[in-house]
């Protein structure tokens, strides 16, 4: 298929007053963030409404995936349920990004930006959506099937999916944050799929992204401990080929720079005395 090319941007969706905007709206960039990276009972408890918001809006945008449909129409979609729900889109206006989810078709590894370019039969969107609501994110996405598509995309989709279940099931207390990539790199190299490494998992909660880093390959630095409370995500972004992108002129959307097919999906995560809670399911 030819190289993806980007189209045209919609005007910014509205946003009643009604409904609370995260601090870095209409700001450059989101104020540092300065608080635990374990949460409290009240948090947690804030955290699975977004979170079971987020994966309904994902559910939503899910029914309306089509050859023929705008990833345009999809951000109309996801943007209409979260405003339904009371709950803020949160990529629109963080740091200047200018759509309320993330559309990223076939070698967009992320950050594609919603446009009037229909979704093609054979295509892979990966959509990534994040509500905000009472004062916590709730942030998930997953990879789509867009009509008849060839197996190889079609096996890369489902094994991205089982290594982001299978770095979930390796969450646990006192165990390094670096056993997530581990379980992930391991998992990719048994089909030769790259594993970007430029994006990463975050920790989120209060803030969008709090500045802790969740790599998705071996990295012995990351060596935090993963304690009871912490709540962050697994994004895993795999290739079929190159890890090395390419960045478009919107300063958003990230490309393979050999086009190959890249799939992600993602999870936002509470740490129990047992493991992972996933938060972002509907």
């Amino acid at each position: 298929m030819s190289p993806l090319v980007a189209g045209r941007v919609s005007p910014v969706r509205h946003v009643p007053s009604r409904i609370d905007r995260p601090e870095y709206v209409g700001q450059p960039a989101p104020l540092p963030y300065r608080g635990s990276s374990v949460r409290d009972a009240d948090t947690i408890a804030r955290m699975r409404v977004a979170g079971r918001i987020a994966a309904q809006a994902l559910d939503a945008v899910e029914a309306a995936i089509a050859p023929g449909v705008t990833t345009d129409e999809l951000d109309r979609v996801g943007h209409d349920f979260l405003v339904a729900h009371d709950a803020y889109p949160s990529t629109l206006g963080y740091r200047g990004y200018p759509k309320s989810l993330c559309s990223s078709v076939n070698e967009v590894i992320c950050h594609g930006i919603p446009d009037d370019r229909p979704l093609e039969d054979g295509d892979i969107v990966n959509i990534d959506i994040t509500a905000y609501v009472d004062g916590v994110h709730g942030d998930t996405n997953k990879t789509y099937l867009v009509g008849d598509v060839d197996e190889e995309s079609r096996l890369l989709v489902e094994r991205t999916r089982e290594a982001t279940h299978r770095a979930i099931r390796a969450v646990k207390p006192g165990r390094q944050i670096n056993v997530i990539g581990r379980v992930i790199e391991a998992y990719a190299a048994r089909f030769g799929y790259g594993v970007v490494r430029d994006f990463t998992g975050h920790g989120v909660g209060p803030a969008f992204h709090d500045g802790l880093i969740v790599p998705h390959y071996d990295e012995p630095s990351a060596d935090t401990i993963i304690e009871v409370g912490m709540t962050f995500t697994i994004e895993p972004m795999l290739t079929l080929g190159s890890i090395e992108w390419d960045l478009w002129d919107d300063g958003w959307t990230a490309t393979t720079q050999d086009h190959s097919r890249t799939a992600q999906f993602e999870h936002t995560l509470l740490v129990t005395p047992d493991g992972a809670e996933i938060l972002t399911l509907p």
